[in-house]
């Protein structure tokens, strides 16, 4: 089916152009959310009509996303999570996760704004893409913990997972010597 893009969308084209899509993908999501419109005559005129109100309404969402951008940043987020003495999370964080965080701090955004295609199942420093606008996007950090003194000492770039975290070793210490012997009888046999 050809539609007329109402505006821009990633992966398919910018706003005004004539795209060839799937029938179920225009009839399922493109139309019903105002996306674009059927590719006829009678459309193509309305859209010529409507192209400065249009572009103009996407500027000015493309300007409110650049603010929300802007306060966003640089931020990081934590999330205090239960976690095994590995790092592995008892649950995870998902997309729905963030979106109460980002609001805890006043920012309003959509579950579908967020790109996080597994959910984070390890503490750790993780990077989640938001995407504002169709053209604008921005990566925030998000600060997975089993406790807010471990979200510091991890934004400080401190390792909560090695063994040196955990049960105070140094790794670069331990050797295959100090767990076995390397001239004894592997096979077991007594000889």
């Amino acid at each position: 089916m050809d539609v007329i893009l109402l505006e821009r969308i990633a992966k398919l084209g910018q706003m005004g152009e004539t795209v060839k899509v799937r029938d179920g993908f225009a009839r399922n999501y493109l139309l019903p959310l105002g996306k674009a419109l059927r590719a006829n005559e009678a459309n193509k005129k309305r859209f010529e009509a409507e192209r400065s109100t249009l572009e103009a309404r996407n500027l000015e969402r493309k300007s409110e996303a650049q603010k929300v951008a802007e306060q966003l940043d640089g931020k990081s987020f934590v999330m205090v999570r239960s976690a095994g003495e590995t790092g592995q999370l008892y649950g995870s964080v998902a997309a729905r996760d963030i979106i109460e965080a980002l609001s805890a701090e006043g920012f309003n955004i959509g579950r579908n704004q967020v790109e996080l295609n597994t959910p984070i199942k390890a503490i750790g420093l993780h990077k989640v893409v938001l995407h504002l606008h169709a053209e604008v996007e921005i990566a925030i950090e998000l600060n997975v913990a089993r406790s807010a003194d471990e979200a510091e000492r991890q934004a400080k770039g401190e390792s909560l997972t090695s063994a040196d975290a955990i049960y105070g070793v140094d790794e670069d210490a331990l050797k295959p010597e100090d767990f076995f012997d390397p001239e004894a009888d592997q096979d077991g046999d007594e000889e």
